[in-house]
């Protein structure tokens, strides 16, 4: 199958401690690293090492962090033609501090921002060629926006992960294929009205809440609430486990797996995810996923 990433590209400067911080409180840290991120990319990625063939759209700076990103995604099989490189504006960068097995993160857009609707006018047919398109929070909602409006006019299937939380217009929640919020973003779009089982039978196999280490839920034609939970992991680094899931989902629903099955496989993936330090490094294969599912 083939797949569409319209989104952000980062580069993660990730500070480990013995803890997060604290308002106002500084603390040594252990160590830092440089590693290819960003929401888009970082699912873009999921989705190759799983066996997809999948293309980047976005825009990066002409800087040292623009051109390793491009590296760094040709390195994984991940397509760059349309991805532009933009004078005097800088590369996204995402600032991480991991500790206690969980993450805060600062993202300074840079050149994500101008991933606009000019932009998209530039790319629309390409898109055409596409069996998905997968779209996240960390490029203008303008823009999320106005691919979703294409794709629905088009019949292109899109998965969107509203990521970071932002409030979403349930014009396009009615034009996405999939939705993939976590409950906290779940609640800033839908607000808290509506339990969540309430919510996930409003929007059947539409409708996907993950839910941290109690799993992944969401509502099958049937009416049938199923909830996958979350594989054991000793976990290294939670950063980059959602974009994992996402990315994992988005592979096996466009290769036509059942819901049950996707979200089994992605679950899995986004827990072995966590065993390794770093967003995109720590991505299975699917050859990893296989095996720890026994397939």
């Amino acid at each position: 199958m083939k797949i569409a990433v319209v989104g952000s590209i980062n580069m993660d400067m990730t500070v480990t401690a013995e803890r997060i911080p604290l308002k106002g409180e500084t603390l040594m840290g252990d160590s830092i690293s440089y590693i290819p991120g960003g929401k888009g990319a970082n699912q873009a990625v999921a989705m190759a090492k799983l066996g997809a063939e999948v293309e980047m759209f976005g825009c990066v700076g002409d800087d040292s962090n623009g051109q390793k990103m491009l590296d760094n995604l040709n390195h994984v099989g991940v397509k760059t033609t349309h991805i532009q490189r933009l004078e005097g504006v800088p590369t996204g960068i995402a600032m991480i501090t991991v500790g206690e097995n969980d993450n805060t993160i600062i993202v300074v857009p840079g050149a994500n921002g101008r991933v606009d609707n000019a932009y998209v006018d530039g790319i629309k047919e390409e898109l055409k060629s596409y069996d998905m398109v997968v779209l996240q929070h960390e490029i203008p909602l303008e823009t999320v926006k106005y691919v979703v409006d294409y794709c629905a006019e088009n019949q292109i299937p899109v998965v969107l992960n509203p990521a970071p939380a932002a409030e979403v217009p349930m014009e396009t929640i009615e034009k996405v294929t999939y939705l993939t919020p976590n409950e906290h973003e779940a609640v800033l779009i839908f607000g808290d009205g509506l339990s969540t089982e309430e919510l996930l039978k409003k929007y059947p196999e539409k409708l996907v809440i993950t839910q941290g280490s109690r799993g992944v839920s969401t509502c099958l034609k049937t009416g049938e609430v199923l909830t996958v939970p979350a594989r054991p992991a000793k976990v290294a680094d939670t950063t980059g486990a959602g974009d994992t899931l996402n990315g994992a989902f988005a592979v096996q629903i466009a290769g036509g797996k059942d819901m049950k099955s996707a979200l089994t496989y992605a679950n899995t993936a986004a827990s072995l995810s966590t065993e390794k330090f770093g967003a995109q490094s720590g991505m299975p294969t699917a050859e990893e996923v296989e095996k720890e599912l026994g397939i």
